[in-house]
């Protein structure tokens, strides 16, 4: 029942198929109990653990996912650039050239018909992308949809945790929430800043416990030993679900929870 409290659920960097399948088996059970009405995924490693299929984004959304969010895995699978011109529904980071295909923000229905946006940005710092500054752009684009959301959620992708807490406290207030994906390990501050922007450093992944940031150990290790190039794979058990939930007050578009997801499938 509508009430107005917004409930958004966003799952961590999805690894591979077993982070998909994983999602596809354990997301029933996390409607039921956090009664979300808007969900947001990460899945720019959705597709082999690198990148995103056009066959791979309409999965995830078809299982009920209601955008889907990326970073500099984006243009691993060249397919998908056709697709993600013309799909609303999947962003690439806001701060890339404008020339690039894509959409990096958007302002979507919930499943009560209030205005969720939906930021994508990337970071920076140890990032090769040629990108705009995160900053610079995030107050852009805040200052377009602002007016027209109920709730703003911001999904940072990024390496440095200074970083993340820059850019977090620089809109604290300004957005409901702003998280962090990248670095594949959820972490444990999650927090309502003093304004009341939700915030954490990283939500985590979709993805293997006993692996190398979802990559089979194995292959990971040998690549640090020998310093060769080495095809990475998703490792395909002990898979973990990670996520968080926000709760934003529809009347002051802030947030009034954050609250770390952690599922062991096994």
């Amino acid at each position: 029942m509508q009430d107005n409290d917004i409930k958004i659920l966003f799952i961590g960097d999805i690894i591979g198929k077993p982070g998909r399948l994983a999602v596809k088996g354990l997301l029933s059970n996390l409607v039921s109990k956090y009664e979300p009405e808007f969900i947001i995924a990460n899945g720019e490693n959705a597709a082999h653990g690198m990148g995103i299929t056009p066959d791979v984004a309409d999965f995830i959304l078809s299982l009920g996912i209601d955008v889907i969010t990326s970073g500099n895995h984006i243009w691993d699978q060249k397919s998908i650039i056709p697709y993600i011109a013309g799909q609303h529904k999947l962003l690439r980071p806001a701060n890339y050239s404008p020339l690039v295909p894509g959409f990096g923000y958007g302002i979507f229905n919930s499943r009560f018909e209030r205005k969720i946006g939906v930021v994508n940005l990337e970071g920076r710092v140890f990032m090769k992308g040629l990108t705009e500054s995160p900053f610079t752009v995030a107050k852009d684009v805040i200052e377009k949809i602002s007016g027209h959301s109920d709730a703003i959620i911001i999904d940072f992708h990024a390496e440095a945790t200074s970083e993340k807490e820059a850019l977090a406290l620089y809109l604290d207030g300004e957005v409901s929430a702003l998280v962090g994906t990248h670095t594949h390990v959820q972490t444990n501050d999650n927090m309502i800043l003093p304004k009341g922007t939700a915030y954490i450093t990283d939500v985590g992944m979709v993805g293997s416990k006993y692996s190398v940031v979802g990559t089979n150990k194995d292959i990971a290790i040998k690549k640090y030993l020998t310093g060769m190039p080495e095809k990475f794979i998703p490792e395909e058990n002990n898979i973990v679900l990670n996520a968080v939930q926000v709760i934003v007050d529809k009347k002051t578009k802030l947030s009034k929870n954050i609250q770390k997801i952690y599922i062991d499938k096994n």
